[in-house]
């Protein structure tokens, strides 16, 4: 304990302080006490105040002995529950502990670390062509499963003062690995472990100090005293004849915070409680300066990744006069000034530089420098996202790409600016923080990931029940596009394209090297208002690596890629866009009609061959942008112009329009049960804080028997899992299905033969827009097989956005009157009238069916025009075929 005056544990100054009289202070073991020689004069009142003393539990105060004696405690006694499996080979069953479980299954309790550090000694790679340091993982979550008591009081200590800490543990291990002896069944099946550099030259260090050694003894004579000066650090540059230990380190230490469990052996077979907590991230403007030394979590997206380049650690130099080997350690520290003098005592005086880097006795390891963003969520309004710098080494080098979102486990540490010259000069006293990172968890790289292995039991099987209810229910398009953006009304055929875009077709790669694309493109045109920003903002949201940018904020480089100068080195590189930042993803352009036109062709490339090419400042280089592209944009006069044709209304070029797949007109025409419908809707969504449950028609009577049916609510988690199983699957077209593609694709393109819109007009590329969309309508149905009612509704996609593109406009005729508008019912009407005109005969209802679809009507719609027409006695239906009256 430690003993001080209450009042100077408050802030106030102590009346001893002011006392001239002498004081001394005894130190003892464990504690500091005052005795003075001549009591000091106190009034009476002060004199009781102070008599009051306040003892602070030396918990305070770590003792770096003690838990050195605990931590190694724990890595001899330290066990762990495991998966019985056959890879365990090592362990003996006779120290094993079999504990049954209710699935039939054995769980074995095995030692945690010993065999670990076995392997270590013995230099037992698992690639020993490849060898690579080995890594140690310690969950602070182990310690205190270990000792409930000690183990969390350590755990306490080591999240306040990591890197202390880290270097504490690293101590302990080195001390074990000391006192192992090489196990006879190592990897070279000898008594003898395979030999380095490393190992050569502290066998030549261990020879020369004896050498001198026995030479200072000589010199000094019977009962003289030895110079150790000489292996005293007197350099300036901090080197040493001391062999650091650091140079014969062989392994990483990880320290993960509590709730993270290790991923490698043996926490890789370890079994986990159905209750253990993951830890989540926060913000990076969250990590204050009260955390500085303290192991955090932060959660961000990789928005920059260097190269990977060899860092020194020790530096190893040789003297040309005495031949001594010196040592430098460099960990940490991105500049050093190289050691010029020999420390030895023959070279002391000698102010010659005499020290030779070598190479190839220094120690180096993988460097890897990341640059961590906020994500859009985490920035609050009116703010600019931070950023930190992320130092990771190692085995961690390699892990995350632009792009990413991660988080990040690590030490929050200060740097300089620089550690000499000018900048240092002109920084001053203002120094950065990064992090040094000692776990990164990557998220979803894509859709083709689950997200399963992060989820417990409980709800991994609530997911996999609610994920088969929407496979073998009715409609699971349907019920899974409604779950896309529920608070916006209507949209029904936008929303089911938007689901096929996040599902996506198959990537053919030929075997000549050629590659078609399987990402589907959307585009949004239409009126303000229309919520097409909104269902950007859902669907980026919606993708694990979505990027939302708007067309007049970006420019061609932003989407592409830009050439930057590397701040760690002054090299140039690349920096992706928004487009490289989305790669297997969905990259949402809103405001695209406002983008220059300079700008907007950097986008063709990336729309059909999905690569960006860069020929910039002598990089030649060609980047992967493997993104949908879902593009939103507004006519040319603000509104649509009814006079005015589609040409002149879009003001987009064809090249470009032909690289969309689907293309949707919004129009904002005045309808009174329509507007009736969304004032509802909307009503209903701000009186209940958000959408409950899909209303998906207007007919109250059709609402009433939705309200009673049960259905599945499909959650942003279900539909994100059931895309990823869907994904999957590769479908193939079949013998069957390829002859009616063939037929509905020579017929559409027989129908807009006399179009004079080039827009609209069917091009080659909307016949692999069909076969893309038919693909992923296969991938919902989890087949890998398309059948003919996929491809029927991929051609009714594909007439819906062509017939909203071509909708009937209010056409002045030469009479001055305006045309007339026809429903849904009278445009299938006249369909059939017109078939009934041509054959003269029957019509069979699969083939009005056929008809109804190719046009992009629905079934349904086609059998309430039917029964409306039979009611008005103009038709006779039979099971099977239609007459005319």
């Amino acid at each position: 304990a430690i003993v001080y005056s209450k009042r100077l544990r408050c802030g106030k100054k102590p009346c001893w302080a002011n006392n001239s009289n002498n004081s001394t202070l005894s130190y003892q073991r464990g504690s500091l006490t005052m005795s003075s020689q001549t009591q000091p004069t106190q009034p009476q009142s002060q004199q009781q105040n102070n008599t009051q003393t306040t003892i602070l539990d030396s918990a305070d105060f770590p003792n770096y002995e003690d838990d050195s004696a605990l931590f190694h405690q724990f890595l001899q006694e330290h066990q762990i529950d495991v998966i019985d499996s056959n890879n365990i080979n090592s362990i003996d069953d006779e120290n094993d502990d079999y504990i049954p479980t209710a699935d039939n299954s054995n769980i074995r309790r095995i030692p945690c670390y010993q065999a670990l550090l076995q392997r270590i000694r013995d230099r037992n790679y698992v690639n020993p062509s490849n060898p690579c340091d080995f890594i140690v993982e310690i969950p602070l979550s182990e310690l205190v499963e270990w000792d409930a008591v000690r183990g969390e009081e350590l755990v306490k200590r080591c999240r306040m003062n990591t890197l202390r800490y880290h270097k504490l543990f690293c101590e302990v291990i080195d001390k074990i690995l000391e006192g192992l002896p090489v196990s006879e069944t190592n990897n070279n099946n000898s008594s003898t472990i395979r030999r380095d550099t490393f190992d050569i030259l502290f066998e030549q260090r261990q020879t020369q100090q004896s050498a001198r050694r026995e030479q200072q003894e000589q010199q000094a004579g019977e009962g003289g005293i030895i110079n150790d000066e000489a292996n005293n650090n007197n350099n300036s540059s901090g080197a040493s004849e001391e062999f650091p230990p650091l140079l014969m380190r062989r392994y990483e230490l990880r320290i993960l915070p509590l709730g993270r469990a290790g991923i490698h052996a043996p926490f890789d077979m370890q079994q986990h409680p159905s209750s253990r907590k993951i830890p989540l991230g926060v913000s990076l403007r969250y990590v204050r300066s009260r955390s500085m030394g303290h192991l955090v979590t932060i959660q961000g997206m990789i928005v920059r990744c260097s190269d990977v380049k060899p860092s020194c650690v020790v530096a190893t130099y040789s003297c040309d006069l005495c031949g001594c080997e010196v040592y430098q350690v460099l960990q940490g520290q991105r500049e050093f000034l190289p050691a010029r003098s020999c420390p030895s005592e023959e070279c002391r005086n000698n102010k010659t530089e005499s020290l030779i880097l070598q190479t190839r006795g220094s120690k180096f390891e993988k460097y890897q420098e990341l640059k961590l963003q906020e994500l859009p969520s985490q920035v609050p309004m009116g703010h600019v996202p931070r950023s930190m710098s992320i130092i990771v080494r190692g085995e961690l080098t390699r892990l995350t790409s632009p792009g990413d979102l991660v988080t990040v486990d690590g030490i929050f540490l200060p740097q300089r600016l620089a550690e000499s010259g000018y900048r240092a000069l002109q920084a001053g006293l203002i120094s950065t923080t990064y992090l040094a990172a000692h776990h990164i968890a990557v998220h979803k790289k894509s859709l083709d990931e689950s997200n399963t292995n992060w989820m417990t039991e409980a709800e991994t099987q609530e997911l996999n029940t609610a994920i088969d209810t929407i496979h073998h229910g009715n409609d699971p398009v349907g019920a899974l596009s409604s779950a896309i953006a529920p608070e916006i009304f209507g949209h029904d055929d936008i929303k089911r394209s938007l689901l096929l875009q996040l599902v996506g077709g198959c990537t053919r790669k030929l075997p000549d090297g050629m590659r078609i694309r399987g990402d589907i493109n959307l585009c949004f045109m239409g009126d303000p208002g229309m919520a097409k920003s909104q269902l950007l903002k859902h669907v980026a949201s919606l993708a694990p690596r979505g990027v939302y940018t708007t067309g007049k904020g970006s420019s061609g480089v932003g989407l592409t890629a830009a050439v930057t100068k590397d701040p760690l080195t002054g090299e140039l590189a690349l920096e992706g866009g928004a487009l490289v930042l989305a790669d297997r993803g969905i990259c949402a352009i809103d405001e695209f009609d406002k983008m220059d036109e300079s700008d907007r062709t950097a986008i063709h490339e990336v729309m059909e061959q999905q690569t960006v090419s860069i020929a910039k400042a002598g990089i030649v280089a060609t980047l992967n942008a493997r993104a949908s592209v879902l593009a939103a944009a507004n006519p040319l006069y603000g509104r649509y112009h009814k006079r005015k044709s589609l040409s002149e209304n879009i003001n987009l070029p064809n090249s470009l329009l032909s690289r969309f797949d689907l293309m949707f007109l919004l129009l904002d025409t005045p309808d009174v049960d329509h507007d009736m419908a969304l004032a509802r809707h909307v009503t209903l969504v701000h009186q209940n804080e958000g959408l409950k449950k899909k209303l998906t028609t207007t007919d109250d009577d059709s609402v009433e028997n939705d309200e009673d049916d049960e259905t599945t609510v499909v959650t942003p988690r279900i539909l994100r899992e059931y895309i990823t199983r869907a994904r999957r699957h590769t479908p193939i077209c079949t013998e069957e299905v390829a002859p009616y593609i063939v037929e509905a694709y020579v017929s559409l393109r027989m129908e807009n033969k006399s179009n004079k819109q080039d827009q609209t007009a069917m091009t080659p590329r909307q016949l692999l827009s069909i076969l893309r969309l038919s693909q992923a309508l296969a991938r919902l149905r989890f087949s890998d097989f398309v059948e003919r009612a996929d491809v029927d509704e991929a051609i009714r996609l594909t007439h819906c956005s062509k017939a909203s593109l071509e909708q009937e406009e209010q056409d002045q005729s030469f009479s001055g009157k305006k045309r007339r508008y026809q429903d849904v019912s009278s445009k299938l009407f006249s369909m059939l009238r017109d078939y009934h005109n041509q054959t003269g005969d029957k019509i069979e209802k699969t083939v009005a069916t056929a008809m109804a679809i190719r046009k992009g009507y629905t079934e349904d719609q086609l059998q309430k025009c039917l029964d409306e027409y039979e009611q008005l006695s103009v038709l006779q239906l039979t099971p099977s075929h239609i007459y005319f009256v």
